[in-house]
């Protein structure tokens, strides 16, 4: 390790998910890579915080969590520990840019950062509907992917309703829509865990869901899918681009 890092200008670690082995590994790599370059870890479950805390500078470590398949997927969560630098954050951000990668800066340490709550926070939902028989998996599929799903891969939440709310924009929204949605929230599904039956219920329907297909033949499927939607938003971003410049002119 200390010859391969010898020179490293940055330095992406993807080790197994052990708070010993990870605070080692950062100290290791800390006294193996010269004192400019960035220490980054793909952890989604430890802090770099706790990561960092073996190392004589500390400074330059932080976290650049990327999302499955990392090499589809361009997002990338940013999230300084403790003792990370300012610089170090802004640093980060930059190359994985340059790299064509979509990085966002998670401005406090939270448990699984941000993606994966969100994604945890809508599955605990799923799994409750399915566990009161509201729907099956198949079923819970296709209203996530066909429905809400389709949106998402284009815009987040918060601007989506910005468009839900008319012409008074989000402004509207939050005068108009607020209530009913939190009454939902109210609602909304108080398990807290998976019970043998409803992990059964899950196993069962997703092994229909996904019939024969194998496990490299969904991947495929979805890599190949997901590659032309992400072809198909950098035309769209490019076109709308193109447009506003030309009304601007």
């Amino acid at each position: 390790m200390k010859k391969a890092l010898a020179d490293a200008d940055f330095v992406q670690e993807n080790g197994p998910e052990r708070q010993e082995f990870k605070v080692k590994l950062f100290a290791d790599m800390d006294g193996a890579t010269p004192q400019d370059s960035i220490i980054a870890s793909s952890s989604s479950g430890l802090t770099m915080s706790v990561m960092q805390s073996a190392c004589q500078h500390p400074e330059r470590c932080v976290t650049g969590h990327p999302f499955n398949p990392p090499h589809v997927i361009p997002l990338v969560e940013v999230v300084a520990g403790a003792k990370t630098s300012s610089q170090t954050v802004e640093q980060a951000i930059s190359f994985y840019a340059s790299i064509g990668k979509k990085p966002i800066h998670v401005r406090k340490e939270v448990v699984g950062h941000v993606a994966n709550r969100l994604q945890a926070a809508l599955y605990r939902e799923v799994v409750y509907l399915i566990e009161q028989g509201v729907l099956d998996v198949a079923d819970s599929d296709a209203a996530v992917c066909w429905g809400p799903g389709l949106r998402w891969g284009v815009m987040g939440p918060n601007l989506l309703f910005h468009l839900g709310g008319g012409q008074g924009g989000i402004q509207h929204f939050m005068e108009q829509f607020t209530g009913p949605l939190a009454t939902w929230w109210k609602d909304l599904g108080k398990i807290t865990d998976f019970s043998p039956q409803v992990k059964q219920m899950i196993i069962d329907g997703v092994q229909n869901e996904a019939g024969s297909r194998s496990i490299e033949e969904l991947e495929s499927e979805r890599d190949a899918m997901l590659l032309e939607l992400l072809a198909t938003r950098a035309k769209g971003e490019k076109t709308a681009q193109e447009a506003m410049a030309s009304v601007a002119r």
